[in-house]
């Protein structure tokens, strides 16, 4: 276990200590924010919290930079709670604990919580360090971001003061953002009615597993797999083979995660256990083979299981159907942005128990009329299948501004710190800063980070040199911003 807090640079690193320690999944981030608000309380520094639990804390200008322009340093603190199976860990109660390799701080069987939890430590060391030349400078700490984005859409209108924004919540250092995707979650629900397993029949779980996962957003264009559209697949290829029978089916923990594991328990004629066995061998060599380079660590595996009953046939169909045909991955590139993803949709949660489906569907993309028409041929190919549709958390996209001002101090800033050019992006993943500026409309905003890798999956990782380039760019940035 790395002593995280004996880090360089000190200042950012101590509180991403912190954040390790205190849970804070989506949704249930009160212990953090509590603590980061009495943290700033005892410093003197003036707090709020909205209508919708978001933390703001204010930082009043160092001496001589009293007429610089107002600031806001903008991350959240949920994190992606994903874990390998068998790793026993308990979001809600247990800590992080990586370790350093090769330069890297690394979560190996669980994910970090360096998306956002480095942002987060970044604004906290500007609040905390008396050495960093700025203007007034306000820390806006947001809620559920990983789950929704709850707390920037409730954000209110009439709490924040600055002129610009810095949302430090991307992950290739050297890339400065200046857009993002919108998007919308598609829930869909039905129920269906079950019956005995037949006579004769014997049951079995099949397992997905092995697959790297990662970002539904960032990761999306490289055509790792799925575990629950994979699962699906082998489950309707077996029943062109066998009489099999589905008993449930549960695949994914995150809606903005790329499913890695996904398991179902069916049922089969015993006499088919030979035939059954020797397809699941050839899809497990079938997917190696389609994903080689990409996701080639596929793991089909299938062990006795029992189950009472299994879906009646007629809905095992429909449901099956619909989701075998459900869209996953990129639905288009843009051709406006060269080799950044325009839309896509993610099939990121299934369950089938109990009498009832859900699936969740993660619809993106850099054009809000992109994101409601696919989601709207989601919500129509669902209801063909009987299912009831719920369209919940759109969010509106970051329209890109050439022409920004922070965009270009940015710029400057960082040729005369590292020397070169940093390159400007557009980025498939969803940011609050699409939901911030149509909050705030004047804001002139820009999105950066350090390296981070395989966020929202098990060993995500940040390089650390790349935190300290972070926080040498921020404070010169700063310490740049004119007069206001």
């Amino acid at each position: 276990m790395t002593d995280i807090a004996q880090l360089e640079p000190k200042a950012v690193w101590e509180h991403f200590q912190t954040l390790c320690d205190i849970p804070r999944p989506s949704k249930h981030e009160e212990q953090v924010r509590d603590y980061m608000k009495g943290w700033a309380e005892l410093r003197g520094l003036e707090t709020i919290v909205d209508q919708v639990g978001n933390l703001i804390i204010r930082k009043p200008a160092t001496p001589g930079y009293e007429d610089r322009a107002g600031v806001v340093l903008q991350g959240h603190l949920d994190m992606v709670c994903q874990a390998n199976s068998g790793t026993e860990h308990d979001f809600f109660k247990d800590p992080i604990r990586p370790v350093l390799k090769d330069g890297w701080l690394v979560a190996e069987n669980t994910t970090l919580g360096a998306d956002n939890g480095i942002g987060v430590a970044l604004g906290m060391a500007v609040l905390s360090g008396d050495d960093v030349a700025h203007g007034p400078v306000e820390v806006l700490l947001t809620l559920d971001e990983e789950a929704g984005m709850g707390g920037a859409l409730g954000l209110e209108t009439c709490l924040l003061q600055g002129q610009y924004l810095i949302n430090i919540d991307t992950e290739e250092w050297g890339e400065f953002y200046m857009g993002c995707a919108g998007g919308v979650d598609v829930n869909v629900t039905r129920e269906y009615a079950a019956e005995a397993v037949p006579a004769g029949f014997q049951t079995a779980s099949l397992t997905i597993k092995g697959l790297k996962g990662g970002h539904s957003g960032a990761d999306i264009h490289l055509g790792r797999g799925n575990a629950n559209k994979l699962l699906i697949r082998l489950i309707r290829e077996l029943e062109a083979e066998t009489d099999l029978r589905l008993a449930s089916l549960k695949g994914g923990t995150a809606r903005n995660a790329l499913s890695r594991e996904a398991f179902a328990v069916v049922a089969y004629p015993a006499a088919d256990a030979a035939k059954v066995a020797a397809k699941l061998d050839a899809f497990q060599a079938l997917m190696r083979f389609e994903l080689a380079g990409v996701d080639e660590g596929v793991v089909v595996l299938s062990e006795a299981a029992a189950a009472a009953d299994v879906l009646a046939r007629a809905d095992q169909t429909a449901i099956l159907s619909a989701l075998h045909a459900a869209p996953h991955g990129v639905k288009r590139m843009s051709q406006r942005v060269e080799g950044v993803v325009e839309t896509s949709n993610n099939l990121g949660v299934v369950t089938v128990a109990d009498g009832k489906v859900f699936a969740n569907l993660m619809v993106r993309s850099l054009l809000d009329s992109g994101t409601w028409m696919l989601a709207r041929e989601v919500e129509s190919l669902f209801k063909l299948a009987s299912f009831k549709v719920e369209m919940e958390g759109g969010y509106p996209g970051w329209a890109p501004n050439p022409q920004s001002k922070l965009l270009a101090l940015f710029k400057d800033v960082y040729r005369q710190e590292f020397g070169g050019e940093a390159e400007v992006q557009v980025i498939h993943a969803g940011l609050e800063c699409g939901i911030l500026g149509s909050k705030y409309p004047n804001l002139d905003m820009v999105s950066f980070g350090p390296n981070i890798r395989g966020a929202h999956a098990p060993g995500e990782r940040v390089e650390v040199e790349s935190v300290g380039k972070a926080w040498q760019l921020l404070q010169a940035v700063l310490k740049a911003i004119p007069k206001g």
